[in-house]
């Protein structure tokens, strides 16, 4: 539909409002120093003030409203990415999040939520094209025009926030509790990353006090992913959520790789009781009593009051540094008793004293010592041994020659043991809320990593198991929900691909038999999309096509070396290994046997290239295609 007058200046209206608000953060961010009452309040202030001012000024141009909302009573409001208040604070747009938004996703013939109608704005940048209203009386479709024009938008660049096509079953998980943690089996295109993301969004403006203070965290697989979709949540208002890899919250770097074998044994869960046994080996009761001369007194605890003391604390189970101490304060509490049935009257400074006497200190050191992580782990790898590991396997994972901690050269999953033993010394920073994308590559050791960081938090879980590529990948999401600490979280699916075609979907689901995940097939609400088989000596001219068209081209083999193609900044050529969680309009797979037969979970591995296209999809081959493939390919 045309733009009205009515339209066009209501827009004129919130840009205005826009600029207003704008101006006046940069103005508070320039004075807000000079009105604090002192140094902390005006850094804490300067830091909000900044953080407000960053909001406003990510996507300038980007429409400020996506949709608007009729209801029953005659109110009528304007949704969009934040709110946008005129100069009386007046709100002219609210934020999506708002709770009067949900009905915007959520409406429908069977359940209007009082909205008589909606609206959706179609945009070209920052420039309103358009509109088209949705009756709810009438029944709707199931996608309307412009939802569809904006779900079929060619790719290029990062990821963008989906904000203006949120359906109803997403907004759900997206509206989910801040203290329920969420499964979402994802089939490709479905929006799973999306919905994550936006649930960071949704949850920190629900909740924000709480989560300002214990954080929010997005995991991602590499950091080609997290630069992916980096832009989605600034676009939405937040810039101050914490996107890491796992790899990156580790405590060491990975600067060697292991051998498929020794990762295999290292990642298993069993090494956390592994190290746990190590660790604790440790502490042993003291062999001779203790002796602490205290001015003209000396105080003496017998060895078997210390063995009982160091039972005790044992059989409490605390953390291993939380136990040193705590044992460190019943000792000095036994000293206090005998000093005050001599009629003393010890006080804070008596009982620092003896704390840290050099007898108190020795007989520490001796029973339970200090240990550092990183020198457990290498003193272990050095010589594994442990009646849960057989002799092949504490082989595989056995240092060629022994090594100190700070000679180590440490691989990922070193890191992780080094970070399981940490954990079990002390407690890491946690987290109010991770998002975890991705998911079903993370091994049992990785999930307890996550785990330890969010105790006291909860937990999106984001994945699609047909995409598992790692050598501990499981079939079903149980497993790895019990080992992330969350057993029995249900598990949502979503099964209707958004971004992915069907004639690309047709040709995907046709490896899920042969991979034997528990997932349902993926179903597409898109008809288009073009697949195509073609020889080998065809894909510099099917380059040269893909280019000549709009949107993003990716070129995805088993290996990279050797293949000369033009250089365009819509082209990426990319090894099958880095093409996880990332999408382009025109995919180009070279040779899926070699992707296959590259790895041990290679059909995984191709499943995941074929459903990177969101509009064409082509297969460049010399070799056989697998089996699973030969009865979808199309005529050559």
């Amino acid at each position: 539909m045309a733009v009205s007058s009515d339209e066009l200046e209501f827009l004129a209206a919130v840009h205005a409002a826009l600029t207003r608000m704008l101006d006046t953060a940069t103005h508070r961010v320039a004075t807000g120093a000079d009105v604090a009452g002192d140094r902390w309040t005006a850094e804490r202030l300067g830091r909000m003030l900044k953080s407000h001012l960053k909001e406003l000024r990510e996507e300038p141009d980007a429409p400020p409203y996506f949709g608007a909302l009729h209801l029953t009573d005659g109110e009528r409001y304007r949704i969009g990415r934040r709110r946008v208040a005129d100069a009386q604070g007046t709100p002219l747009v609210l934020d999506w999040r708002a709770p009067v938004s949900r009905a915007f996703h959520q409406a429908r013939a069977a359940d209007p939520q009082g909205v008589r109608a909606r609206r959706r704005y179609g945009w070209s940048g920052s420039t309103l094209t358009g509109y088209e209203d949705e009756t709810l009386a009438a029944g709707l479709p199931s996608l309307s025009r412009l939802v569809t024009e904006e779900i079929e938008r060619p790719r290029v660049g990062p990821m963008r926030d989906i904000v203006a096509t949120i359906q109803p079953d997403q907004d759900n998980l997206v509206r989910a509790g801040i203290g329920d943690t969420v499964c979402v089996q994802g089939a490709p295109g479905t929006g799973k990353t999306a919905v994550g993301l936006h649930r960071a969004a949704y949850l920190l403006y629900a909740h924000r006090r709480q989560l300002e203070r214990a954080g929010v965290l997005v995991l991602g697989p590499s950091r080609v992913f997290l630069d992916y979709v980096s832009a989605v949540l600034p676009a939405l208002g937040e810039v101050r959520v914490e996107q890491r890899t796992l790899a990156g919250l580790l405590p060491v770097p990975a600067v060697a790789i292991d051998s498929p074998e020794a990762a295999l044994v290292k990642h298993d869960v069993r090494m956390a009781g592994v190290l746990e046994r190590a660790l604790w080996s440790h502490v042993n009761p003291p062999a001779e009593p203790l002796s602490v001369t205290d001015g003209s007194y000396r105080w003496r605890i017998p060895v078997p009051a210390l063995t009982a003391l160091l039972r005790e604390v044992r059989a409490e189970k605390p953390r291993y540094g939380t136990g040193r101490e705590r044992f460190r304060a019943r000792i000095v509490a036994l000293l206090q008793s005998q000093a005050e049935r001599r009629g003393e009257t010890p006080g804070y400074a008596w009982q620092q004293r003896m704390s840290r006497s050099a007898p108190v200190r020795e007989l520490l050191d001796r029973a339970w010592p200090r240990v550092r992580p990183d020198a457990l782990v290498a003193a272990f790898l050095s010589a594994p041994a442990d009646p849960a590991l057989s002799g092949a396997e504490c082989a595989a994972i056995r240092w060629p020659r022994p090594r100190s901690a700070r000679a180590a050269r440490w691989t990922e999953a070193d890191a992780l043991l080094i970070d399981e033993v940490a954990g079990m010394i002390e407690a890491p920073p946690g987290y109010g809320h991770i998002i975890v994308d991705e998911a079903q590559d993370l091994s049992p050791m990785q999930c307890r990593a996550i785990a330890r960081r969010s105790t006291h938090g909860s937990l999106t879980v984001l994945g699609d198991l047909a995409q598992g590529t790692t050598l501990w990948a499981p079939a079903s999401w149980s497993p790895l929900l019990a080992h992330l600490g969350r057993p029995g979280t249900p598990v949502t699916p979503l099964t209707a691909g958004f971004r992915v075609p069907a004639a690309v979907l047709a040709i995907a689901n046709q490896l899920l038999g042969p991979l034997g995940v528990d997932v349902p097939p993926a179903r597409s609400v898109r008809s288009d999309g073009v697949v195509r088989f073609l020889p080998s000596g065809h894909l510099p001219a099917v380059v040269d096509e893909a280019l000549a068209r709009e949107g993003s081209v990716a070129v995805i083999a088993a290996s990279v070396d050797g293949l000369s193609l033009p250089s365009s900044p819509r082209l990426t050529v990319l090894p099958a290994a880095l093409a996880k969680g990332l999408e382009f309009d025109h995919v180009i797979v070279v040779e899926p046997a070699d992707i296959v037969a590259a790895e041990s979970r290679g059909l995984n591995r191709l499943y995941v290239v074929l459903t990177r296209a969101v509009s064409r999809l082509d297969v460049i081959h010399s070799r056989p295609l697998p089996p699973a493939l030969r009865s979808r390919q199309a005529p050559q």
